[in-house]
């Protein structure tokens, strides 16, 4: 082969590389743009398309519950999947920043009730000696309040950072985690800051009342020693 030959094959060559170089860097730079864009630059959400799915009742249950005290509790949590990536010589981390906010709603469920729970006593005494005057006294034994329900409010909650390393895997079941320490935590918050005393000072205002309406003159409440678990799927 002779020197212009070789110079002509060297350059097409060079021509080739450059090419495939250019090409890698055009596509670097689509993906860099196009994740720029995606996350500086979210979508609209009046571009969202929710679709009209059938809705599917698989349980009903009747209810007898006096809701008696509720607390709002806000937390921050901050949740990291911690990954180990090149056969334990880079950690890389996935985490997440959940600004949580919800209620914790508490009370008595009534329908643990049984005949035995209500005893009304009726009897007559004289006033002032003379005149006699009838009378009815109602005990009443509740179960002592539980924590009916433990609920984020999706209105004021919201992620606040999502951070994924480069090396990392992003991980999809994080933010409902997040969302499942938030729900627990809140109700942990309630329950420390005294909701069941509350609720059960609550309890004991609210029914007194009502029986004294209904024409009762003593009202006691009394309550069961044993705490009644809250139904299966109430509390979340």
């Amino acid at each position: 082969m002779n020197a212009p030959e070789a110079k002509t094959d060297k350059g097409r060559r060079g021509w080739v590389v450059a090419t495939v170089l250019l090409s890698i860097a055009l596509a670097v730079s689509l993906c860099l743009i196009s994740l720029f864009a995606t996350t500086y630059f979210p979508r609209p959400m009046n571009d969202l398309d929710v679709r009209d799915t059938p809705a599917v009742v698989t349980g009903l249950r009747d209810l007898a519950r006096l809701e008696t005290a509720s607390a709002h509790v806000e937390r921050v949590i901050d949740i990291r999947d911690r990954q180990s990536r090149l056969f334990g010589a880079v950690e890389a981390e996935d985490a997440i920043l959940l600004v949580a906010a919800g209620d914790v709603v508490a009370g008595v469920d009534l329908t643990t009730l049984t005949d035995g729970d209500i005893v009304v006593e009726s009897g007559a005494e004289l006033v002032h000696g003379e005149q006699e005057r009838l009378y009815q006294n109602v005990v009443v034994t509740l179960p002592m309040p539980i924590v009916f329900s433990a609920r984020l409010d999706n209105a004021r909650t919201y992620v606040h950072t999502r951070d994924t390393d480069a090396l990392a895997r992003r991980n999809e079941t994080l933010e409902t985690r997040a969302r499942q320490e938030a729900e627990s935590t809140l109700q942990a918050a309630a329950l420390d800051n005294g909701l069941l005393t509350r609720a059960q000072a609550n309890a004991e205002t609210t029914i007194s009342a009502l029986l004294r309406s209904l024409g009762f003159d003593h009202v006691t409440i009394q309550w069961r020693e044993t705490p009644v678990a809250a139904p299966t799927g109430e509390s979340r």
